[in-house]
Protein backbone atom coordinates (compact mmCIF):
# COMPACT_ATOMS: atom_id res chain seq x y z
CA UNK A 1 0.00 0.00 0.00
CA UNK A 2 1.06 3.81 -0.69
CA UNK A 3 2.72 5.03 2.50
CA UNK A 4 4.85 8.07 3.82
CA UNK A 5 6.31 8.01 6.84
CA UNK A 6 8.18 11.13 8.38
CA UNK A 7 10.94 10.48 10.66
CA UNK A 8 13.91 13.18 12.19
CA UNK A 9 11.81 15.38 14.55
CA UNK A 10 12.92 16.85 17.87
CA UNK A 11 13.84 19.50 19.94
CA UNK A 12 16.47 21.53 19.40
CA UNK A 13 17.21 25.64 20.88
CA UNK A 14 16.41 28.67 18.39
CA UNK A 15 18.72 28.96 15.96
CA UNK A 16 19.55 25.11 15.40
CA UNK A 17 18.70 22.79 12.47
CA UNK A 18 16.77 19.88 12.31
CA UNK A 19 16.73 17.68 8.81
CA UNK A 20 13.54 15.45 8.43
CA UNK A 21 13.26 12.42 6.01
CA UNK A 22 10.12 11.44 4.46
CA UNK A 23 10.05 7.78 3.59
CA UNK A 24 7.72 6.61 0.66
CA UNK A 25 6.43 3.10 -0.76
CA UNK A 26 4.18 1.41 -2.89
CA UNK A 27 3.61 3.90 -5.73
CA UNK A 28 5.96 5.32 -8.28
CA UNK A 29 7.67 8.01 -6.33
CA UNK A 30 8.64 10.10 -9.11
CA UNK A 31 5.65 10.68 -10.89
CA UNK A 32 4.49 12.80 -7.80
CA UNK A 33 5.03 15.75 -5.86
CA UNK A 34 6.26 16.10 -2.65
CA UNK A 35 5.11 18.82 0.16
CA UNK A 36 6.06 19.60 3.43
CA UNK A 37 3.22 20.88 5.99
CA UNK A 38 2.56 21.43 9.62
CA UNK A 39 0.40 22.21 12.40
CA UNK A 40 0.83 23.76 15.30
CA UNK A 41 -2.21 23.27 17.71
CA UNK A 42 -4.80 25.85 17.62
CA UNK A 43 -3.36 26.92 14.13
CA UNK A 44 -4.09 25.71 10.52
CA UNK A 45 -2.30 23.75 8.60
CA UNK A 46 0.28 25.69 6.61
CA UNK A 47 2.22 24.42 3.12
CA UNK A 48 5.73 24.73 4.15
CA UNK A 49 7.62 23.78 1.37
CA UNK A 50 7.20 21.31 -2.14
CA UNK A 51 9.24 19.92 -4.67
CA UNK A 52 7.90 18.57 -7.93
CA UNK A 53 7.98 15.12 -9.46
CA UNK A 54 10.60 15.94 -12.03
CA UNK A 55 11.42 19.32 -13.49
CA UNK A 56 12.82 20.27 -9.90
CA UNK A 57 10.84 23.41 -9.27
CA UNK A 58 10.58 24.37 -5.22
CA UNK A 59 7.91 26.55 -3.52
CA UNK A 60 9.08 27.76 0.10
CA UNK A 61 6.46 29.70 2.24
CA UNK A 62 7.33 33.43 2.87
CA UNK A 63 7.78 32.13 6.57
CA UNK A 64 10.79 29.92 5.92
CA UNK A 65 12.06 31.16 2.54
CA UNK A 66 16.50 31.56 2.95
CA UNK A 67 16.04 28.59 6.29
CA UNK A 68 14.64 25.95 4.98
CA UNK A 69 15.74 23.51 2.13
CA UNK A 70 13.88 20.68 0.49
CA UNK A 71 14.85 17.87 -2.12
CA UNK A 72 14.18 14.77 -3.16
CA UNK A 73 16.19 11.18 -3.83
CA UNK A 74 13.76 9.44 -6.42
CA UNK A 75 16.48 6.76 -6.18
CA UNK A 76 15.62 6.44 -2.54
CA UNK A 77 11.92 7.11 -2.35
CA UNK A 78 12.99 9.67 -0.33
CA UNK A 79 11.75 13.83 0.13
CA UNK A 80 14.03 15.83 2.97
CA UNK A 81 13.57 19.18 4.70
CA UNK A 82 16.67 20.42 6.18
CA UNK A 83 15.75 23.21 8.29
CA UNK A 84 18.21 25.79 9.72
CA UNK A 85 17.86 28.60 11.92
CA UNK A 86 15.00 27.51 13.11
CA UNK A 87 12.32 29.66 15.59
CA UNK A 88 10.47 28.91 18.26
CA UNK A 89 7.33 29.69 15.40
CA UNK A 90 8.35 26.91 13.27
CA UNK A 91 7.23 24.67 16.49
CA UNK A 92 4.75 22.37 14.93
CA UNK A 93 3.87 18.60 13.49
CA UNK A 94 5.17 18.54 9.94
CA UNK A 95 3.82 16.05 7.53
CA UNK A 96 5.17 15.23 4.12
CA UNK A 97 2.49 14.64 1.39
CA UNK A 98 1.85 13.63 -2.10
CA UNK A 99 0.07 14.39 -4.99
CA UNK A 100 -0.03 14.04 -8.73
CA UNK A 101 -0.82 17.72 -8.81
CA UNK A 102 1.51 20.36 -9.52
CA UNK A 103 3.63 22.60 -6.69
CA UNK A 104 1.26 25.54 -7.94
CA UNK A 105 -0.97 24.44 -5.92
CA UNK A 106 0.38 24.23 -2.52
CA UNK A 107 2.14 27.70 -3.60
CA UNK A 108 -1.41 28.94 -3.89
CA UNK A 109 -3.31 27.56 -1.10
CA UNK A 110 -5.02 24.99 -2.67
CA UNK A 111 -6.18 21.16 -1.96
CA UNK A 112 -2.74 19.21 -2.13
CA UNK A 113 -2.40 15.89 -0.49
CA UNK A 114 -4.02 12.37 -1.36
CA UNK A 115 -1.63 10.47 0.84
CA UNK A 116 -0.52 11.81 4.10
CA UNK A 117 2.11 10.71 6.80
CA UNK A 118 1.66 10.35 10.15
CA UNK A 119 4.29 13.43 11.23
CA UNK A 120 6.46 14.27 12.93
CA UNK A 121 7.10 16.73 16.28
CA UNK A 122 9.55 19.74 16.03
CA UNK A 123 9.62 21.51 19.13
CA UNK A 124 12.10 24.59 19.34
CA UNK A 125 12.41 26.36 22.33
CA UNK A 126 13.24 29.74 23.11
Amino acid sequence: EVQLMESGGGLVEAGGSLRLSCAASGFTFDDYAIAWFRQAPGKYREGVSCISSSDGNTYYADSVKGRFTISRDNAKNAAYLQMNSLKPEDTAVYYCARDELPCTQVATEEPFGDYWGQGTQVTVSS
